[in-house]
């Protein structure tokens, strides 16, 4: 897929680390909690978010230590995020105690739990990404299928399947296509990590929850050859960007209100209280404290691009340090920042990550703490860094300010009592705005104003 080329610095160890050693809890499975009725068009639902890790989520093993945990799934993740996102990283370090590994881009974040097919033939649990458009599954028969423990969808078994034809509309929604001698639109979907799937695209039922709340003709890919190190409990991806293909865009456009949001709750947060994300009507952020910014076009036009100005240091009310997000060549950029529930750091150009960082360490009275673990991250050791860490405020363009409270922006890796910074460098000028910043935001994408609005909120209640 075309991507934002973003290179890391050649010291990526201490990138590395915090990503290896911060138990990541936002990673989750999604189960429909369905609000709607008839088929679920003029309407909305929402999901709710389980952690993937949770003993609730069919992906837990509960043979694996927390640590084990943190190196296998997090670790594997991360890099797995970085080859899906076409970030281009300089030579990997890996620490003794884990073992490389070509990864997937079906080690994901987050997996929503659907039904396929008329009638609902099977659950299937798909990786959710946001930095795709794409939703596929494996499907029967397999020329080449990875390993799947649950059954594979049968298309034959259901009624509402049809494949689409090479002059179809919908088959021109992937630029990656093919005629087969059936005129059968035929896709090839790769990523940065040579993971593959090849298919046919065509259209099905999908339902989310109760047998009420179904989607018709939805746009998947159906996929008999899929290669890559995948997970055997999942199932394909779902993707949620930006463009038509999208599921994201597609139910939207059934449900008539072209706008989804979510809440995600402190990654730290007990595993039973569960995130939220909405679709169509219900999944409004308005009130007060809403704050509101453009979305960017550019050439790929999958992410969720805004314009960052740059971020202050301390309570807005009295005197703050704002540090502008300058480019190479002394210029805020259009676009400059991805928003992506599938990065849990925010990564910030080298430059502008060093200025903000000499600020909070300023801000902050207590010495850092230093650990051979830890890498060279801004770390702190102290049971919470409540009245401790500075308020940050992500400026972006139009004058949305979003306050970035302590515990989106300090997170504690399995170093008990020490606390580091959720924000890491990167070479480039295209920085990404991370989950853990993410958390304790309702966060809703409106398609039709083409605006991101953010409004403080405490996820847990919703």
């Amino acid at each position: 897929m075309a991507a934002a080329r973003i290179h890391f610095q050649s010291n990526v160890l201490i990138f590395m680390i915090i990503f290896l050693l911060i138990p990541f809890r936002n990673l989750a499975i999604a189960t429909a909690a369905a609000k709607s009725s008839n088929s679920g068009r003029g309407t909305g639902f929402s999901i709710d978010l389980i952690h993937r890790d949770s003993p609730n989520s069919p992906l837990y093993k509960p043979h694996e230590t927390p640590f084990e945990r943190y190196n296998n799934n997090l670790f594997l993740r991360t890099l797995s995020r970085l080859n899906s996102l076409n970030m281009s990283p300089a030579t990997y370090f890996y620490p003794n105690n884990v073992v490389q590994s070509n990864v997937s881009t079906a080690n994901g974040e987050y997996v929503m739990k659907f039904s396929i097919g008329t009638p609902p033939l099977l659950d299937i649990y798909g990786i959710v990404d946001t930095g795709s458009d794409l939703m596929w599954v494996q499907c029967l028969p397999c020329v080449q299928c990875y390993k799947q423990v649950k059954p594979i969808y049968n298309p034959a078994n259901s009624s509402s399947y049809k494949e689409l034809s090479c002059q179809s509309e919908q088959c021109h929604l992937l630029d990656t296509v093919s005629c087969s001698s059936q005129q059968l639109c035929n896709y090839t979907y790769g990523y940065a990590d040579s993971s593959l799937t090849k298919g046919v695209l065509a259209t099905e039922r999908i339902t989310f929850g109760n047998s009420n709340n179904f989607f018709d003709n939805v746009v998947f890919g159906c996929g008999h050859n899929n290669t890559g190190v995948f997970n055997e409990n999942e199932m394909g991806l779902v993707g949620l960007g930006r463009t038509r293909l999208s599921l994201a865009s597609q139910i939207l456009s059934q449900l008539g209100a072209n706008k989804f949001s979510y809440c995600l709750v402190p990654f730290h947060t007990d595993p039973s209280i569960t995130s939220k994300m909405y679709f169509g009507n219900g999944s409004e952020v308005s009130g007060g404290g809403v704050a509101s910014t453009s979305l960017v076009s550019k050439e790929d036009k999958t992410y969720y691009f805004v314009t960052l100005e740059g971020i202050s240091v301390g309570n807005l009310s009295n005197s703050s340090k704002l540090i502008p997000y300058y480019n190479s060549s002394g210029a805020i950029s259009k676009g400059n920042m991805f928003i992506d529930t599938g990065a849990p750091p925010t990564l910030l150009p080298k430059d502008f990550y060093n200025r903000l960082e000499e600020q909070v360490r300023n801000a902050i009275k207590l010495t850092p703490y230093q650990d051979p673990r830890l890498g060279s991250q801004l770390c702190y050791k102290t049971q919470s860094m409540a009245g401790i860490a500075p308020i940050l405020t992500a400026h972006f363009d139009g004058g949305a300010k979003v306050p970035l409270i302590h515990t989106s922006s300090f997170i504690p890796p399995p170093v008990e009592g020490v606390f580091c910074f959720a924000m890491q460098p990167i070479d480039g000028d295209v920085g990404i705005f991370g989950n853990f910043a993410q958390s304790d935001l309702f966060i809703g994408y409106d398609f039709d104003s083409q605006m991101v609005s953010f409004k403080p909120t405490d996820c847990t209640k919703q």
